[in-house]
């Protein structure tokens, strides 16, 4: 016997002593019952399938992005002057610390540390002034996103999971 036929013929003894709200029901699914295979299977298509704008973006903005200027040549014991402009496309701040690195030591004023509080709408511009020796060297800028508290404004920083060490490197020869 057919399904339709079933409902169709214990619908009326049925619908008649119950209350409204169970009628209502019986009648929705008597309706959902009556629709075509395809209906149905169409309706589970679109349950089923992906929405665009239920999907996880990947999220591509940069923690830290670093612009290291370094001369290409200089004179020994000349000075010199390497910059490293930082910024971040997070929404909230970082507290970072930026420092320059060598492949020979240098003293002076090569070796400071700089701790501050990078925001999205606050890029960082950081100097080191030096005086060069008489070798070729590669340098060093690297940033570390750090948990320090009393540099950010109210103490509102985030730490980064994937990342939390960047750097660039760039050559200068002495000749």
């Amino acid at each position: 016997m057919h399904i339709k036929s079933v409902l169709s013929s214990w619908e009326q003894p049925f619908l008649s002593g119950m209350p409204l709200s169970v009628s209502s029901r019986m009648h929705s699914l008597y309706l959902l019952l009556r629709a075509s295979p395809a209906a149905l299977l169409l309706i589970l298509c679109l349950q089923l399938g992906t929405n665009k704008a239920q999907e996880e973006v990947e999220d591509t903005r940069k923690p830290i992005m670093l612009n290291l200027q370094v001369p290409l040549t200089a004179t020994a014991g000349e000075e010199v002057t390497v910059t490293l402009d930082v910024a971040t496309q997070l929404r909230e701040c970082v507290v970072i610390a930026s420092y320059l690195t060598s492949d020979i030591l240098i003293d002076g004023g090569f070796n400071y540390k700089y701790t501050s509080c990078l925001c999205d709408d606050y890029p960082r511009k950081f100097f080191w002034d030096f005086q060069t020796n008489n070798k070729s060297m590669v340098i060093t800028a690297t940033v570390d996103i750090i948990r320090q508290l009393g540099i950010c404004p109210q103490d509102q920083a985030v730490i980064p999971i994937a990342a939390n060490r960047f750097f660039s490197s760039r050559r200068l020869t002495v000749v």
